[in-house]
């Protein structure tokens, strides 16, 4: 029933946003620009952390030989999925991987239910490319915008809850943002706890190394419940902060989040791939370079196709 229900606000959601856009959904990568960098994640060692980040909030990760891929996005345009299109914003630069050419991910974790962060169009492609094959995490009541796909699992975690699996230990941490995949939700932002859309940041924990994926987050001291955790990495999102400030944070604010949980390596996202804000599409990465020497932070990569490893 949840799923019928949400396929028929989508139908509507999706007449609406094609009236007042144009007939335009068609998901083939066309006129984007091709990032200068390209990783190779099939030669990566399985005794260390390696990323990349494969544009907007999408990471693929390969930690300690367990395979992660974040908040999948890679066709033209995020926005309302319905008779086989999706229609909203396109992006201006291409995957640094086609979706083709991703490895199997052992786990897909997403932050929460926007649809640049959860695109059904990508879940889709690799739910029926791996059936039955690969674990999904997702934010507390998000599971139903994809539930009807062909997954190994499915497991919502709210805020504080862990979660082992893979050989990976996930905490879910609440960040300053909003959940709702249609204006006309239950949203945790709006003051509803129970049986309303949530959003996450995640803690990942191997081998003694931890991870921060920052999800979607403005401004928030929220994230200073891990700041005895020593975090190695911190996947930060730093775009569309210009008009959005009470939902998304700047380059400062993300590395001061960061610098505060005496984090090491510092990965900016969620930029770079669709005009979100009205900042310059450079401002944000250019921000974080000059001033990241404030802080104690590295930074661990610039730019779109490039790889850190640790």
């Amino acid at each position: 029933m949840k799923r019928r229900n949400f396929i028929k606000r989508s139908a509507y959601a999706a007449l609406g946003l094609a009236l007042s856009s144009g007939i335009s959904g068609q998901n083939k990568l066309q006129a984007a620009v091709k990032p200068i960098n390209r990783p190779t994640p099939e030669s990566w060692p399985e005794n260390k952390i390696s990323l990349a980040w494969i544009g907007h909030s999408t990471v693929f990760i390969n930690f300690f030989g367990v395979k992660i891929l974040t908040d999948p996005v890679f066709f033209e345009r995020v926005g309302v999925y319905f008779f086989g299109y999706t229609w909203g914003p396109s992006r201006y630069t291409l995957p640094a991987l086609f979706i083709s050419e991703i490895p199997k991910p052992d786990l897909i974790l997403l932050s929460h239910s926007h649809m640049d962060h959860t695109d059904y169009e990508s879940l889709k492609y690799f739910s029926k490319k791996f059936p039955s094959q690969i674990d999904v995490v997702s934010s507390y009541m998000s599971k139903d915008v994809f539930e009807d796909l062909n997954w190994r699992s499915i497991k919502e975690l709210d805020w504080g809850e862990e979660y082992f699996i893979n050989g990976l230990t996930i905490r879910a941490l609440e960040v300053k943002h909003f959940g709702w995949r249609f204006p006309w939700e239950k949203d945790r932002s709006r003051g509803y706890m129970k049986g309303a859309r949530s959003y996450n940041a995640y803690l990942l924990k191997r081998n003694g190394k931890k991870m921060l994926f920052g999800g979607d987050t403005a401004n928030t001291d929220k994230l200073n419940a891990i700041k005895d955790e020593n975090v190695d990495i911190a996947i930060m999102p730093v775009g569309a902060y210009n008009p959005w400030k009470f939902n998304h944070c700047n380059p400062e604010e993300a590395l001061k989040m960061a610098d505060n949980l005496n984090a090491k390596y510092f990965v900016p996202v969620h930029c770079n791939t669709f005009q979100q804000g009205r900042e310059p599409k450079e401002e944000p990465i250019q921000w974080v370079k000059r001033s990241i020497v404030n802080y104690r932070l590295q930074l661990a990569l610039d730019d779109i196709g490039k790889t850190f490893s640790l």
